[in-house]
């Protein structure tokens, strides 16, 4: 991993010196003691206001340090206490409120700092892009505004003809732009390949490529892929994923067999079913004719005539017909007809009872009857006594024993249980005596 400039130069060959200049302040795996002419991957920590200069194809990660911008904001009112403001940054192209389509940005917490990263094109070289920075403080509210101007410039080797993209499941995105993890991987991706010139030339989030958020547990990871670049073809390792057994296996979803997974294991668990190899000299281009815009002059359709200003005077009385009147006429139609049948064509309680058998009648009638009675009973309460209260014939005597109830007793506080209290004019009836026993 190593870097083009630091200091605004285009892509000018570096020294032992430079070399060991920028390592120390920025801390990265450099794979020649000497940077070479060829740009690999920029890694920047220049502020806003500063010029970088990445190249087309070639990965470009900038950091927004929190402590940089904590300058820009007044200290804490007591002197003493640790700074900690919580600090979000906002990022978008200069007169849009939105970045390139090929930068991205990611900040996990507002205690973090903040990444701009992405692989310009290269429809963007010789193109100054100007992207507007501004760190808003969520404790005082305030916001410093700086500006980063990224001039692209074009690769000699650009593209590179062999391009491999790994995915990488125990890493977050923000994780792998660190410029150590990123060293560490190209680093044993250069033992695997052996190339003479690797680039990284992209890194996306699992996430962008339709991937599920993980569950916070068991420190899971989003996952990243890493697309990488270099000079030479594909090695024997890497092809062990196009060999049959291995698709079969990953059909299976089962892991295979890669003799070089132990290279990467230790620090990277790389899902090798996902791996990606392509070869630019073998795929076919496509060429898509632009259409042609033309001038952007309409052709001439001669003078504009408006209207007159005199409208002419319009009778509404048919649309007053066609919008009221009408649905009025249909609506009267219909309620004519169902009041004529509903009124007009009732058939009557005497043809219903010729319809009615008559056992179906007699049975009604009986009921209504006894319902009418029972209707009477209840609203006269001078009744007869039911037939258990009537005078009765002693079994053994012969003599007529009174009823229960007097005519004159008073039938609204009769209790519901007669008792021998309550009941004053109850007649003592004799028991019959046993045979062959004599009595006084």
């Amino acid at each position: 991993l190593s870097l083009s400039s630091w200091d605004g130069g285009a892509g000018a060959p570096c020294s032992d010196t430079v070399a060991s200049c920028m390592t120390d302040l920025i801390p990265s795996l450099c794979l020649s003691p000497c940077l070479p002419a060829a740009v690999f991957t920029i890694l920047s920590r220049a502020h806003a206001d500063r010029n970088v200069y990445p190249s087309a194809g070639v990965l470009f990660v900038h950091v927004l340090e929190r402590e940089y911008f904590k300058g820009e904001f007044p200290p804490y009112p007591k002197p003493g206490d640790a700074s900690n403001d919580p600090i979000t940054f906002n990022t978008n192209l200069m007169g849009y409120p939105d970045r390139p389509g090929w930068l991205r940005y990611i900040q996990r917490t507002p205690f973090s700092d903040g990444v701009l990263y992405g692989s310009p094109t290269a429809d963007h070289v010789g193109k100054a892009t100007v992207i507007e920075i501004t760190a808003y403080n969520r404790r005082t509210f305030e916001t410093a505004r700086h500006n980063l101007v990224i001039n692209i410039i074009s690769a000699d080797d650009f593209p590179l003809p062999y391009q491999a993209e790994f995915f990488i499941k125990n890493m977050n995105v923000e994780e792998m732009l660190a410029s150590e993890i990123l060293g560490d991987f190209l680093g044993a991706v250069k033992n695997v390949w052996q190339p003479e010139r690797l680039n990284a030339i992209n890194i996306t989030s699992a996430l962008d490529r339709g991937g599920r958020v993980p569950l916070p547990i068991n420190d899971l990871k989003e996952g990243v892929y890493v697309m990488v670049g270099a000079d030479v073809p594909f090695s024997s390792c890497l092809k062990e994923v196009e060999t049959p057994q291995n698709q079969l296996r990953c059909s299976q979803e089962m892991e295979p067999l890669i003799s070089c997974d132990k290279k990467f294991r230790a620090q990277f668990h790389i899902d090798w079913c996902k791996i990606s190899l392509v070869d630019i000299t073998k795929v076919v281009s496509v060429s898509k004719e632009k259409p042609d815009p033309g001038s952007g002059v309409l052709p001439d359709m001669g003078e504009y005539n408006p209207p007159s200003d005199s409208l002419k005077s319009r009778d509404y009385f048919s649309d007053f017909l066609v919008t009221l009147a009408v649905p009025s006429a249909v609506a009267l139609v219909l309620f004519i007809i169902l009041g004529y049948i509903m009124c007009c064509r009732r058939e009557g309680v005497e043809k219903r009872n010729m319809q009615t058998p008559d056992i179906q009648l007699v049975h009604h009638s009986s009921i209504q009857k006894s319902s009418k009675e029972l209707r009477n009973m209840s609203k006269n309460r001078e009744i007869s006594w039911p037939l258990s209260t009537l005078p009765v014939f002693h079994p053994v005597s012969g003599e007529i024993v009174p009823p229960l109830h007097p005519d004159n007793y008073e039938t609204t506080s009769m209790p519901l249980m007669q008792t021998q209290t309550n009941l004053q004019n109850q007649t003592q009836i004799p028991q019959q005596q046993p045979a062959g026993k004599w009595y006084s």
